[in-house]
């Protein structure tokens, strides 16, 4: 059991061994079950933009663009699964405790984006971690309009495959033998470029906390 989770937290393995079926779940998943934040979203992009220019056939030799629009097609609808959860479940999804696949402290990073952001958290928590596994759950707990969710979640999912994946299609492209040698610092270096945006969210929400607990001692 180990070893398949570390196979999916593993972007270069999930298409490797699991090929485009594996590839297109794990961004559904990423994208709207509340289970999905461990997964490797933009790595998987990344890798799979790098890996449709280097190794065609791991991806059954199918051209990038549809690759890339299978992409969009399941983050759009992992989306609505998400939508739809959080609907079902409403207000009752605060009281849920922590458990292995379900953390409270990410569905109040995800309310701090949306009391700050609106309804453009949908878009701008794409190249969230974490925030865009919760944004469209938190969409229908709120009760989004469903017009404005549906335009929103395919603008997110767009803007986040295209830029993404199209960069990875293109380094792979015209640069697969450096990648080749140098895949393991590339890992590296987008490992600590996804943490980024987690670690100063988490940052400026302790900031936000602290001020609150200051002002209402005064």
């Amino acid at each position: 059991m180990m070893e398949f989770f570390k196979t999916l937290t593993d972007p270069e393995s999930v298409i490797k061994y699991g090929g485009l079926w594996l590839l297109l779940f794990i961004i559904f998943a990423e994208t709207g079950l509340f289970f999905g934040f461990f997964l490797p979203g933009d790595n998987l992009i990344l890798i799979a933009g790098i890996i449709a220019a280097t190794h065609p056939e791991w991806l059954y030799h199918l051209p990038f663009p549809i690759i890339a629009l299978l992409m969009i097609i399941s983050a759009v609808l992992g989306n609505m699964a998400g939508y739809w959860f959080g609907k079902q479940v409403g207000a009752r999804i605060y009281e849920k405790g922590d458990s292995l696949f379900f953390k409270k402290k990410h569905l109040v990073k995800t309310k701090f984006f949306y009391d700050k952001y609106g309804s453009s958290t949908l878009i701008i928590g794409r190249f969230i971690p974490i925030v865009r596994t919760f944004a469209p759950i938190l969409a229908g707990v709120i009760s989004v309009d469903k017009r404005k969710f549906f335009l929103y979640n395919i603008i997110g999912a767009v803007l986040w495959i295209a830029s993404l994946g199209t960069v990875a299609y293109y380094l792979g492209t015209y640069y697969a033998e450096w990648i080749e040698k140098h895949i393991a610092y590339i890992f590296i270096i987008l490992i600590v470029i996804t943490a980024i945006p987690v670690v100063f969210t988490g940052i400026r929400e302790k900031t936000r906390i602290k001020k609150e607990q200051e002002e209402t001692k005064l």
